[in-house]
């Protein structure tokens, strides 16, 4: 390489010296190189970042879960609803049951976690702050790969009598308890007060798209077991209860000689009906996790109908598989960036066909220079090795400058779109070597037939 370097050192120094003298023409014999370069590592940089944000997102709603939610529907007056209303009188809804009938009938469940949540006011010390109440079981912080940063998860006897103790959110932290150290102190929610044990790790994962089916981030959130969730805030299940009571108790049984032969007739009053719109489900959601990835669907069926069973035929639950729905994403992301990649890698063609035209008008430019050069004892390779090395050299100096814009339009991106990109050490070393592979490709052909021209009608071209 360096005998080479060495032997034909005055021909690279020549085409240098042209190049330098064209500073303009140059400079736009670049263009195509310099913006396709940064098209190809800002797109790159655009599909990495969006690769590691579903890996974030796939460690968040956890490997292999199912998430299992209620469908609360609306009252509606069709006539041909009003059987299925009835019968949704007779549905438990989400329950602690299901729960435990889940745990002991299906053998591919590894950890199960029921959830139930609301939104209101946390204070402490006259300060307020908006945040989630969450009841869960110990297997929720697993699930979800939730690792504390400071204090410990609830124990078995704080989950089984329902303590009033808490696991918080980052921003929980941060708002109440950013000078002292929460754990063992004290915060009131809804007029509760909550002994803190435990802090969540921050997390800046965004996770559009999924908050319906029951993944979020969870810096705003305060975590209680289920038992204190249903003993001390909220247990729907009481007053599904008390709603069929009431049922039961404006049932009238009516029966007569005239013909009905002793039938039961069963009369709903109309303020029973308007009760079926109500969330009558004690759970918000039931997230079960399998043991492996090839469990899921099978495990999905499995569950929908034994729950279905379960809810009297009553279609009052979804379920859904968040990894299954992320990977699909992935995979219309990957797409998505060929696509944008091969739409970028256009744009060095035509830099490539740019350079190529710029070399052959130069070629017909110089043809007196090279008549010349021959003339005076220039071999066919000097010429070769000038003009090649001038393509060469604009294109790896346009790719130089092509890095250096790509990784601003990436970071630019990044802070304008509110996108993440990862501009790697292989995007670059990939944008680099085509735009070095350009020069040599569309730089040989001129360069080839400038050594082809004769010398004697080369010193008398006009």
């Amino acid at each position: 390489m360096f005998k080479f370097f060495f032997r034909y050192f005055h021909d690279i120094e020549i085409a240098v010296e042209s190049i330098v003298s064209n500073k303009l023409k140059s400079m736009l014999t670049a263009l195509g190189i310099i913006f396709g370069v940064a098209a190809v590592i800002a797109m790159l940089a655009i599909g990495k970042g969006a690769k590691q944000e579903i890996m974030e997102q796939m460690k968040m709603v956890g490997v292999n879960n199912i998430l299992i939610n209620p469908i609360i529907q609306e009252e509606t007056s069709s006539g041909s609803e009003d059987t299925e209303k009835q019968a949704k009188k007779f549905s438990r809804g989400l329950s602690m049951l299901d729960v435990e009938a889940i745990r002991e009938t299906l053998p591919s469940v590894k950890r199960i976690s029921p959830e139930i949540s609301f939104n209101s006011v946390a204070m402490m010390n006259g300060v307020k702050y908006t945040a989630k109440l969450v009841g869960v079981s110990n297997d929720y912080f697993h699930l979800y790969n939730l690792p504390l940063v400071d204090g410990t998860i609830f124990n078995d006897y704080q989950e089984k009598n329902g303590i009033q103790v808490c696991i918080i959110g980052a921003n929980i932290r941060a708002k109440f308890f950013s000078k002292i150290d929460p754990i063992g102190q004290y915060i009131k929610f809804n007029g509760i007060w909550l002994k803190v044990i435990g802090v969540l790790q921050k997390t800046n994962v965004s996770l559009t798209g999924f908050e319906e089916k029951g993944v979020n981030v969870y810096n705003d959130n305060i975590y209680i077991p289920i038992q204190t969730m249903l003993l001390r805030f909220q247990n729907r299940a009481l007053v599904n209860t008390k709603l069929v009571s009431e049922a039961s108790s404006n049932m009238m049984i009516m029966g007569g000689p005239g013909g009905m032969g002793g039938m039961a007739r069963v009369v709903v009053s109309s303020s029973d009906a308007s009760n079926v719109e109500t969330n009558y489900n004690q759970l918000d959601r039931i997230v079960v996790q399998v043991s492996e990835t090839e469990q899921l669907n099978s495990s999905t069926e499995i569950l929908s109908r034994m729950l279905a069973r379960r809810h009297s035929n009553v279609k009052d639950f979804e379920i859904t598989v968040p990894e299954l729905l992320l990977k699909q994403q992935e995979r219309t992301k990957d797409i998505f960036n060929i696509v944008l990649g091969v739409i970028a890698s256009i744009s060095l063609l035509v830099g490539g066909i740019g350079i190529m035209n710029i070399m052959y008008a130069s070629v017909m430019e110089r043809i007196k220079e090279i008549g010349t050069r021959m003339a005076i004892g220039a071999k066919k390779m000097d010429i070769v090795v000038q003009f090649l090395s001038e393509a060469v050299l604009i294109s790896v100096t346009g790719g130089f400058i092509g890095i250096f814009l790509g990784v601003i339009m990436a970071k630019l991106i990044e802070q304008v779109a509110d996108i993440m990109t990862i501009v790697s050490f292989f995007s670059i070393f990939i944008a680099f070597g085509v735009s070095a592979a350009v020069g040599v490709v569309f730089g040989y052909r001129p360069a080839k037939n400038a050594s082809e021209k004769d010398p004697i009608e080369s010193l008398r071209y006009e």
